[in-house]
This record gives structure tokens, sequence and C-alpha cells, in this order.
């Protein structure tokens, strides 16, 4: 497979940090603004889990990884936009494999798949799920039909099947 654009080699990250507040009373609509607030300013990841907080409440936490220089941007946004009154923070070490997109073709049209290698060997396959949708909608198919597809011409097994 021809790769379309040049990769990002392999590396470990050791400039990361990952923040934490937890939330019981904001809502969900305000935390998906938050959510891409933060990733629009430089977040490389944003999420949610639900949790229990005092007295039982049910809360949100609110995780994030930035590059260290992204972390005084990152308070800015999450103290102006939302109701905390602090954050945690953690210097944190990312390995991130080397990443390039391909075409790989299917019998019903091409899909764009992120490969994730390492030590020179493709290890993961991420097939572009709206042109999985897109092809399994026009050839009234099961969506699982392509990305099964696409694994099978890359020579991956699913890890999420």
């Amino acid at each position: 497979m021809k790769s379309e654009l040049p990769p990002n080699h392999e590396h470990v990250d050791h400039d990361m940090v990952k923040m934490e507040v937890n939330y019981d009373d904001i809502s969900g609509e305000w935390l998906g603004y938050v959510m891409d607030l933060l990733l629009e300013n430089g977040a490389n990841d944003v999420f949610y889990t639900p949790i229990y907080m005092k007295k039982n409440r049910p809360g949100t936490m609110l995780q994030l990884l930035c590059a260290k220089e992204k972390i005084d941007r990152m308070k800015e946004i999450i103290f102006r936009e939302t109701t905390t009154l602090g954050i945690r923070y953690y210097p944190l070490t990312v390995h991130r494999l080397e990443r390039t997109f391909t075409q790989v073709p299917t019998e019903w049209g091409a899909v764009t798949v992120k490969l994730g290698i390492h030590n020179g060997e493709t290890v993961q396959c991420a097939p572009e799920f709206e042109d999985c949708k897109r092809i399994a909608q026009e050839n009234r198919i099961p969506i699982k039909s392509v990305y099964e597809q696409v694994w099978k011409s890359v020579g991956l097994v699913p890890t999420n099947s």
C-alpha cells in the first residue's frame, strides 16, 4: 500500500500533561462546548467520565491531554468557561506509533485508513468511519462487511470486534 501523506515517526513524548476537573453542576451541552474549545485550542484529547462525588452526587470528570506549553491556554479556557474552582494536572509520557494514511480498495470503493506502524510493521488499522458508513449506505450492506474487507486487505485482524 502506498501512503499519500508523510509518516509521523514513532516516538516517545515526555512533555505531555494530563489535566482533570470534576463537575456536579454543569450540563452535557455545556461540556460539549468546552470540549470543542479545548480541542480547537490544542488539546490532544479530551474525554469525560461519569463519577460520584461528595454526598453521592453524580458528576462528570473532564480529562484532557496536552503538551506542557499548552497548560496555560487550557487553564484559561477551563476557568473562564466552566464552574470549577481548581484543576489537577500531572506530567505524562506518551509513546506514539508512527502514523500514516492510505487508501485501501474494497469491492465497493476506496476507504481511507490510518495505519499504526511499530518497528516497521503495520500493527494497527483504523478505517475512516465516514467512508465506511457512506459505502455501507450506498450499497445497502452491513458496515461491518466494509470494515472486514479493509482489515483483510491490510492483513490485520480487528482489535475492536
